[in-house]
C-alpha cells in the first residue's frame, strides 16, 4: 500500500495538507478517495464530464447509473435544482447533513454531465467532517462507493485503496466508515414525495416534516424497485432514470453516501 498516496485525514488540527491535496486533485480533473458517514466513496468534480466519465470507468459502470451529487450544505440546493417542492426543502433543512438523498428536477442551464439522468440529480448532504471539509472548498462532487462495481463497499481506506489504488491518486484516511444504513432516497420530481429506497430515515421520521408517500401503499413501480440507489453499495444495478438511479448507489453503500 502507497503510504504517499494515502493521506492521515483522522485529525482536523492536522488534515489541512491532505485536505489541500485532494482539493488541488478534484481541481486537476482527477478523482479521490474520501470517507462518508456510510462507506468510503470515490469523488470526482461533478461539472468536468471526463473526471465524472473516469469516476464510471474506475468502477466499471455504465452511463446508465450516473453517480449522485454531495454538496456542503442545503444552501447549494437552488443552484443544482429547480422546482423544488416545499415538502423536498423542508426534509433538506431537517435531515442534513445526514442520510437523506433528494431526486430532483436538475437545473437546465447547467454544464455538467453526470449520464444518463433524464434531466433529475440526486443530491445528499453527507455527515461526515473529512468530506464536508472537502466539499466547502470543491462544491458539489460526484460521489460513488469506492468499490468496483459488484464487490463490497469499502469501509476503511486500504479496502478502498485495494480496489481503486491503480486509478485514483489521492486517497483520504478518516479511519473507518460507519458502513451504516443507506441514506433513505425520496423522489421529488413527481406530484407527490416517494420513498425510493428505504434507508437510514423512517417513514415516520420524515411525515414528521413532510406529506411523504408509504411506498407500500404506492402503486407498483418497476423503474424505481429495479434501481440503484443514492449510496448502496452492493446494488450496482443499473436504473432507468435518475430519479429511480441513485436508489442503488455513493459516497454516500452503494451505500455512500
Amino acid at each position: 500500500m502507497s503510504l504517499i498516496r494515502i493521506k492521515d485525514a483522522t485529525d482536523p488540527s492536522t488534515w489541512g495538507p491532505a485536505i489541500d491535496e485532494a482539493v488541488h486533485t478534484i481541481s486537476r480533473g482527477e478523482l479521490i478517495v474520501m470517507p462518508t458517514d456510510t462507506v468510503y466513496g470515490v469523488g470526482a468534480d461533478a461539472f468536468t464530464p471526463e473526471a465524472v466519465q473516469a469516476l464510471l470507468d474506475a468502477k466499471g459502470r455504465g452511463r446508465q447509473a450516473p453517480p449522485p451529487v454531495l454538496i456542503p450544505d442545503v444552501r447549494t440546493l437552488d443552484g443544482l435544482a429547480t422546482d423544488i417542492p416545499d415538502g423536498a426543502r423542508k426534509l433538506a433543512e431537517a435531515f442534513w447533513p445526514g442520510g437523506l438523498t433528494l431526486i430532483l428536477r436538475a437545473q437546465p442551464s447547467l454544464a455538467w454531465d453526470l449520464g444518463e439522468t433524464h434531466g433529475t440529480v440526486a443530491l445528499r448532504v453527507p455527515d461526515h467532517p473529512v468530506a464536508l471539509a472537502v466539499l466547502r472548498r470543491t462544491g458539489p462532487l460526484a460521489v460513488s462507493s469506492a468499490n468496483l462495481t459488484g464487490r463490497p463497499a469499502a469501509v476503511t481506506v486500504q479496502e478502498a485503496y485495494t480496489q481503486l489504488g491503480s486509478v485514483v491518486p489521492v486517497f483520504l484516511d478518516g479511519g473507518q466508515a460507519p458502513g451504516q444504513v443507506s441514506s433513505t432516497i425520496i423522489d421529488a420530481t413527481g406530484p407527490t414525495l416517494r420513498i425510493v429506497r428505504a434507508g437510514a430515515l423512517s417513514l415516520a421520521e420524515l411525515r414528521e416534516v413532510a406529506d411523504v408517500e408509504d411506498p407500500s401503499e404506492a402503486a407498483p413501480d418497476t423503474a424505481a424497485s429495479d434501481a440503484p440507489a443514492a449510496d448502496a453499495p452492493a446494488n450496482d444495478t443499473p436504473p432507468t432514470d435518475a430519479a429511480a438511479t441513485e436508489a442503488a448507489d455513493s459516497a454516500e453503500g452503494e451505500h455512500e453516501r
